[in-house]
């Protein structure tokens, strides 16, 4: 399972065979079904999950039940809900398998060292964390300036990967808008 991990860093971050072996020894692989949890609300989410095969998705869910999607992910993503792991604190979000998926978690200090002694896998770090940022920024401004067909074109142009994969009431809640409106967009 770490193959597909180590091509990834070695493919975005240029890690050497030593430094594979350093993040190698750190990492543990797990098996999640389809609907399983891998962040429930209210625990402490103190992995980051590096997804090598399958699809989740990170979400939210009102106080009248709606849930809202704020983020899918697939292979070769990273996954976490990061409030919590960022501060300890219990989770607000969900995060759960929409596909049985395999994965390659790594604790937080154990992250945190790696991005200290393996200076390209810091430095990968970085780069996805400030790309991980303007994306939802860019989300964030979508929401708010843009009609609910341009938010579905920029889904289906940014996402192709993910839209045959995950059901439509979920990429509905993703954009922000009823099932029935994405019913309508997509007849366009």
């Amino acid at each position: 399972m770490f193959e597909s991990l180590a091509a990834y860093l070695i493919e975005k971050g240029g890690l050497t065979p030593d430094e594979l072996k350093q993040v190698e020894a750190v990492t543990v692989p797990k098996k999640i079904r389809k609907r399983q949890y891998l962040v429930q609300e209210g625990d402490v989410s103190p992995y980051m999950s590096f997804v090598v095969k399958g699809c989740l998705r990170l979400y939210r869910v009102s106080d009248d039940g709606t849930e809202h999607i704020l983020r899918f992910v697939i292979e070769n993503w990273w996954i976490s809900d990061y409030e919590s792991y960022h501060s300890g604190q219990p989770a607000k979000n969900n995060v759960d398998a929409l596909e049985d998926s395999e994965l390659l978690m790594i604790e937080k200090g154990n992250f945190d060292a790696l991005c200290k002694t393996v200076p390209s896998f810091g430095k990968l770090v970085e780069k996805l964390t400030a790309k991980n940022f303007a994306a939802h920024q860019s989300r964030i401004l979508s929401n708010i300036s843009e009609t609910a067909e341009e938010r579905y074109e920029n889904f289906m142009r940014s996402y192709p990967q993910i839209y045959n994969r995950v059901p439509l009431h979920m990429i509905a809640s993703f954009l922000g808008v009823t099932r029935e409106t994405l019913s309508r967009l997509r007849q366009r």
